[in-house]
């Protein structure tokens, strides 16, 4: 039967109608579009923002080397004076810029909007980069992997403002996981951080958007810093035998050091102690202290400024090195991760670690250096940072060392059960306590 001119009349305006609605749900101007640009910009933001800083705070490291060259002992006084200072500036300026700047990004999926405003705004994560950059400059042990999750999450969220959309807290861990991953060029720890660190709950949702987020950041920034391995292609692995003997010994060395590193520094920050108490009325003094120390351990070994990279990298590849620098590196990423400045203990907790696995050479001579480097340094990292996972991940794509993937797996879940005797409560979670939700001055 032939269609009527009525019937004809009504299918064109039952397609208009549906061509009106599919255009409000899903064209240029709905809420779904927009979230969808939102988090492509962002994506690309995140990945031109890590690699400036990566190279801002390389090129500091490297005008810190040159200065200690020409002057050895001028850092006993211009590092405490600089500690002082970057805590006066970010206490009276920025005040949620201070420490790491994961733990900001954990506290802020409580409230993301109004966060956009306190922990992750522009003005806060442009302070954060500024004085990581001049504490880098100063010589402290610190790192830019923390402060560049804050960094990334701010970008993801200014990127929803500026679009109008509504923000979520898995967008914000979308921004936190991608900057992981453009920091380190690992975009499988970066997943993983995001669900073992940043997300409270699993969701799969939350997991799809931290891998569009992390694909399009990570493509950014190898464009413009190539496809680098960071601490080169080591390819390290170990015989059954001597992984038996060795894992135990790396796992619950690790745990019990990178425990203790995290209890001290909860106490320091949250603990009822009389020290706690001091810190927190001279908070400005304290950091003078702490930049004292970390002044004289530069001084004294010529080792344990910056992140560490350095002598990381090198003991990974079998270069011999002094056995104090594990405790010696871990006294100064301590002292300056809590004096209260802005700065990551990321890398310089791997250098920790390298030191650790260090140590563990002479213990094993017979087994690989290199492997046992790399089980020190997931043994502490995992201790420290209670995620498991996210260490051998991150070891795994940093020394493209795949062969040595079981190893490292059985050595991060024993340290990662060893430092929860030490200290229950995981590091950044226990951080985020200390940052309240509040606006923006």
């Amino acid at each position: 039967m032939a269609d009527t001119p009525s019937s004809q009349s009504a299918a064109r305006r039952w397609t208009r109608t549906r061509y009106r609605a599919l255009l409000r749900s899903r064209g240029p101007q709905s809420v779904r579009f927009r979230t969808r640009l939102a988090i492509l910009l962002g994506a690309v933001a995140i990945g031109l923002a890590a690699t400036l800083f990566a190279l801002a705070a390389d090129a500091a490291g490297a005008m810190f080397e040159r200065f200690v060259h020409a002057y050895p002992y001028a850092p006993l006084v211009v590092t405490p004076l600089l500690f002082a200072g970057l805590v006066w500036l970010t206490r009276r300026h920025v005040p949620l810029a201070r420490g790491s700047g994961i733990p900001q990004v954990i506290a802020a999926q409580e409230d993301p909007e109004e966060a956009t405003r306190s922990l992750v705004s522009i003005r806060t994560v442009v302070g954060k980069a500024v004085l990581t950059l001049a504490a880098v400059l100063g010589g402290a042990s610190v790192g830019r992997e923390g402060p560049t999750v804050q960094i990334a999450a701010a970008v993801m969220g200014f990127s929803h403002r500026l679009l109008r959309v509504p923000l979520r807290g898995a967008v914000l861990i979308a921004g936190g996981a991608a900057g992981v991953a453009a920091a380190f060029n690992t975009p499988l720890a970066g997943l993983l951080f995001a669900i073992e660190e940043l997300a409270s709950a699993y969701e799969q949702r939350v997991t799809l958007l931290v891998i569009a987020a992390i694909v399009i950041a990570g493509m950014v920034a190898q464009s413009l810093q190539g496809d680098y391995i960071y601490f080169g292609l080591i390819g390290a692995h170990m015989s059954l035998g001597s992984a038996l003997l060795a894992v135990p010994v790396a796992g619950v060395v690790g745990g019990l050091a990178g425990g203790a590193f995290s209890r001290l520094m909860l106490g320091l920050a949250t603990g009822p102690y009389r020290l706690t108490r001091w810190t927190k009325g001279r908070p400005v003094l304290f950091a003078g202290l702490c930049g004292l120390i970390v002044a004289a351990l530069g001084c004294a070994t010529g080792l344990t400024w910056g992140t560490g990279y350095g002598a990381a990298r090198a003991m990974i590849t079998g270069v011999d090195a002094p056995l104090w620098f594990g405790p010696a590196k871990f006294a100064s990423t301590l002292a300056t991760a809590v004096a209260g400045l802005p700065g990551g203990i990321f890398a310089p907790s791997l250098a920790v670690g390298a030191g650790i696995g260090n140590i563990l050479r002479a213990v094993f001579p017979d087994s690989p250096s290199s492997a046992i480097v790399i089980l020190g340094m997931v043994g502490y990292f995992a201790g420290v940072v209670r995620a498991p996972l996210t260490a051998v991940i991150i070891l795994s794509e940093t020394t493209v060392s795949r062969g040595l993937m079981l190893p490292m797996f059985a050595v991060a879940f024993i340290a990662d059960w060893t430092s929860a005797l030490v200290c229950r409560e995981k590091l950044y979670h226990g951080l985020s306590k200390t940052f309240a939700m509040r606006p923006a001055a």
